[in-house]
């Protein structure tokens, strides 16, 4: 998933946008459905600020599903579920600061949501997802590109997703140390689904 349009949506957005292939609800029945594995899934995200190091970051814990039409692909639809309260920023410390009201307000909001919309085909390898996006308490429309590879391996049909792009955090509403802050969030998700 590179490459990805730069739409407006919030801070963490499209860390779970660009997971952008998973839960699926379609009831086509070309469409097939695929879990999400953890092990090989990572959402990362990283922020500059004024006079400190870059701070990288991941979320530990989701769950997510796929349905995906091959031959239909805007019959594929995805659902993606983050907890905020598992965002980890490599200190106790710092990581509750992040879980706080002036960020994810893990407490008030716990889980970050993904649901598609539509799904469309730009070519062999890699669609163009769009959907609804809720995130502390506020549900906006994004799109974003995902890089799909098909794999096998030990005759296990499998698929491999990645993504990297850019979230403006204002548009969340999550000002909290602005300017000296970053505005600007960069995002990097990979991860992989099994057949069901």
């Amino acid at each position: 998933m590179k490459g990805v349009e730069h739409c407006d949506p919030r801070w963490f957005a499209r860390v779970v946008m660009a997971l952008a292939v998973l839960q699926a609800m379609a009831a086509s029945a070309s469409a097939a459905g695929w879990r999400i594995d953890p092990a090989r899934t990572t959402i990362g995200f990283s922020i500059d600020a004024t006079g400190f190091p870059r701070t990288e970051g991941r979320f530990r814990r989701f769950e997510g599903r796929i349905s995906v039409a091959f031959d239909r692909p805007d019959r594929s639809t995805v659902a993606f579920h983050v907890q905020s309260q598992s965002v980890d920023v490599g200190s106790t410390a710092f990581s509750d600061y992040v879980r706080s009201p002036a960020f994810l307000d893990s407490a008030a909001h716990p889980s970050i949501d993904f649901v598609s919309t539509s799904v469309r085909k730009i070519n062999d390898h890699a669609v163009r997802v769009t959907g609804d996006l809720t995130l502390l308490g506020v549900t906006k429309s994004i799109a974003i590109v995902v890089d799909v590879e098909r794999e096998e391996a030990h005759g296990r049909e499998g698929l491999a997703f990645r993504a990297e792009t850019k979230i403006d955090r204002l548009a969340f509403g999550m000002t909290s140390g602005y300017p000296l802050v970053s505005r600007d969030v960069d995002l990097k998700i990979s991860s992989a689904a099994e057949a069901n």
